[in-house]
């Protein structure tokens, strides 16, 4: 095995050289600045060292789409083509993470480029270079995942996971709505639904470029339980006994999807604190929620009960008009006149 393997990164090496080589004289033959972009991700995205590429060289890559429309373009292509192209696990990471880090650190010209892509399905990908670049590959495909619900989940709330708190603030109040806080809370449950999916073998997390993925994932989770409380505080805010049936319904749902990843999440990032704050205000919610659905099932069901006594007693029957007296008639029976005999007087 260790001969195939080392041969592989000769291999890695080898092709990282040969495309460097290639793009440094189409840079110095040509006019254009794409190819400076595809040295700048090539630089980012190599086969070896296997190790997260460096924060100069994210830098570098962060830079040349900081300000102009058509080069953050660019560097997003290349990115991207570099990613559906490789056969590399580590190139795929690496790709990623690069990603990830445009969408946390990148200027709001590049990550409005990314946010146009839904390009991230990588649901086929597989290195079957070895057994730990199979098992990598699971986490490639996961990572993919959990970007593009990070997309979805900015599309949703109007600014990205990781904008200041005051943009958050600013554009929270310019589209708080109920409505709105339901489809942003459903697009964040489903983002820590994403993260919990997260291969069982937690640990890859020896290996330095999984570990990174996991600490950013880590963080993404923290800020998305952040503000899933936020809408959870705007819930509590509201009468719940005024949400329609249906909309307590999918309020239900949503909660007890959230508390179905609680263990998994606290296994990931290896957070004791069960009792945490966060959790017990999310579980207190969905308490007071199953309490209105239960006392409206209640009260449907005494409705119904009484519709049925109601039903039973029903109008009086035709036989029963016989009875009632109305003057000198009886209902439907003439009065007839008869002597009476009262005996001799």
């Amino acid at each position: 095995m260790g001969r195939p393997k080392r041969m592989r990164d000769l291999m890695g090496a080898l092709k990282d050289k040969v495309s460097l080589i290639k793009a440094t004289l189409i840079l110095s033959t040509s006019s254009t600045a794409t190819t400076s972009f595809q040295v700048a991700v090539l630089r980012a995205t190599n086969h070896h060292p296997i190790d997260p590429p460096p924060d100069y060289i994210l830098d570098d890559v962060l830079a040349l789409g900081a300000h102009h429309r058509p080069t953050a373009s660019a560097v997003v292509d290349s990115i991207l083509q570099r990613l559906h192209r490789t056969q590399s696990a580590f190139v795929a990471l690496k790709c990623l993470l690069t990603i990830h880090h445009i969408l946390r650190r990148g200027s709001p010209v590049l990550k409005a480029q990314l946010s146009h892509h839904h390009l991230l399905n990588l649901s086929t990908f597989r290195d079957d270079s070895d057994s730990d670049t199979v098992e990598l590959s699971k986490w490639v495909r996961w990572y993919a995942e959990v970007i593009q619900q990070t997309l979805i989940v900015s599309d949703s709330l109007g600014f990205s996971l990781s904008s200041p708190p005051s943009h958050k603030t600013q554009n929270r109040e310019e589209r708080i709505t109920f409505r709105n806080s339901m489809r942003e809370l459903n697009s964040l449950v489903g983002m820590v639904e994403q993260i919990c999916r997260a291969p069982d073998s937690l640990h890859y997390q020896r290996i330095s470029m999984v570990y990174e993925v996991m600490k950013l994932a880590g963080e993404d989770y923290r800020i998305t339980l952040r503000e899933i409380v936020n809408r959870v505080t705007e819930f509590g805010e509201k009468l719940i006994e005024e949400l329609s049936s249906e909309t307590v319904e999918e309020l239900l749902n949503d909660l007890k999807r959230l508390e179905d990843c609680k263990e998994k999440v606290f296994l990931m990032f290896l957070n004791k604190k069960k009792s945490d704050g966060t959790w017990d205000s999310i579980a207190q919610l969905r308490r007071d929620v199953e309490e209105v659905k239960q006392r409206r099932e209640n009260l449907s069901l005494v409705a119904f009960q009484g519709g049925e006594l109601t039903g039973l007693a029903g109008p009086p029957s035709a036989e029963s008009k016989s009875v009632v007296p109305r003057g000198k008639r009886w209902l439907d029976v003439q009065w007839n006149h008869l002597a009476v005999n009262n005996g001799p007087r």
